[in-house]
């Protein structure tokens, strides 16, 4: 519900629609959400029609399963129908064409292109991501994206997303300006939002030990932020 809790944010009005087939993701929408409608059911048997029951749709936001894009994935074999669910948008635009779309993914989404026994062809990266977007444009859409960093936004993460938003009423797609960095205010730490009273089982305590590459990031880590840091975190 972070996306749906924005939104309710920047627009003053609730969300009136989330679909998501996992259970737990629908109980903790409900939770932080509880005026909007919810569908817990896969999205391809959703009849976006159906559902919007003729009103106009203001905004549709999308936030695809990013497992089968994301680079923490690693070398295991990637699902080709996963990696699709972004098809969905189309059938969106299509049927109940909303004034404004918005996509949420990985930066690798830009990547988006054939599979062939289970791993990207290397060779034909992005060749799907263009097509998708030539199919938005081609439904009237202007379609822009950019990766951005939340940290800039004032946000105590440096996680990158890929955001891509298609417009059919012909207004500007305006990004917004970094409000965070060098020359502006200063970034914000992860500890300004961490209760450090609750008492917390250690990484290092997990039952299954830490892959070896989650253990030199971490090493990387304390050597670039204590161990070298004339400033100690």
């Amino acid at each position: 519900g972070g996306a749906s809790t924005g939104i309710e944010l920047a627009t003053g009005r609730v969300v009136d629609i989330a679909i998501n087939h996992d259970p737990d993701a629908i109980l903790m929408h409900k939770t932080n959400h509880p005026y909007t409608e919810h569908y817990q059911e896969s999205v391809w048997d959703i009849d976006p029609v159906k559902v919007c029951r003729g009103r106009p749709v203001g905004l549709a936001w999308f936030s695809p399963d990013c497992k089968h894009f994301s680079k923490a994935k690693g070398g295991k074999p990637v699902d080709k129908n996963i990696r699709g669910l972004a098809w969905i948008v189309l059938r969106w635009a299509g049927k109940v064409r909303p004034r404004v779309i918005i996509l949420e993914n990985v930066e690798e989404f830009q990547t988006w292109g054939p599979v062939r026994k289970g791993k990207p062809v290397k060779d034909k990266a992005g060749q799907t991501f263009l097509q998708w977007v030539s199919q938005l444009e081609a439904l009237g859409y202007d379609v822009e994206w950019r990766v951005l960093r939340a940290c800039d936004y004032g946000a105590p993460t440096t996680r990158k997303r890929f955001f891509c938003v298609a417009r059919r009423d012909g207004k500007p797609i305006v990004w917004p300006n970094a409000t965070h960095g060098p020359g502006l205010l200063p970034y914000r730490a992860a500890a300004e939002i961490i209760d450090w009273s609750i008492p917390c089982p250690s990484i290092f305590e997990r039952e299954n030990p830490l892959a070896e590459a989650t253990m030199r990031r971490i090493a990387r880590g304390i050597q670039k932020f204590v161990l070298d840091n004339p400033r100690p975190y």
